[in-house]
């Protein structure tokens, strides 16, 4: 079975709470549940944390370094400045999405412009909680064929 790591920043656990024009109700566990159920579906098993420290998650960046087969960030506010972050991310040899609930380009001078960027192999943002599914589903298909099972245009795209 693969492994796909999901990671989130600071302040995500109060999605549903915090700034709801922005990020929605949507809470991070609703999210997580979400991400589950399609995890299953596409037969991998998924680690989905969150934290609010940054060294906290450059551990679990370099922990799924060694056991995942691929990456989902959601640096959240350490986007924007955390060189630590960034540096663990690009030790990772293996497919990185970046994510972001809100489309960052089209915010405020201090959110903005990720750092993380450029280190990842693809950016998501601005499909609200959503962007977690296409996150997933898209980096499934970056580790390997999907399963049979699924239907032609999600398992293989556009030809």
């Amino acid at each position: 079975m693969r492994l796909l790591s999901i990671l989130n920043g600071p302040n995500l656990n109060l999605l549903g709470e915090r700034e709801p024009e922005i990020y929605g109700t949507t809470t991070l566990k609703a999210i997580e549940e979400s991400c589950r159920d399609l995890a299953t579906a596409l037969n991998i098993e998924i680690d989905f944390q969150q934290t609010n420290h940054e060294g906290v998650l450059v551990d679990a960046i370099q922990e799924a370094r060694l056991s995942s087969d691929a990456l989902i960030v959601n640096p959240a506010g350490l986007s924007f400045h955390s060189v630590p972050v960034l540096d663990a991310l690009r030790i990772f040899s293996k497919p990185i999405i970046e994510l972001h609930i809100s489309n960052i380009h089209a915010r405020d001078a201090i959110h903005r412009d990720s750092i993380m960027s450029d280190s990842v192999d693809a950016v998501i943002c601005g499909l609200g909680p959503y962007g977690y599914i296409v996150a997933l589903q898209s980096a499934a298909r970056m580790m390997g064929p999907l399963a049979d099972a699924l239907p032609e245009p999600l398992r293989i795209g556009p030809a």
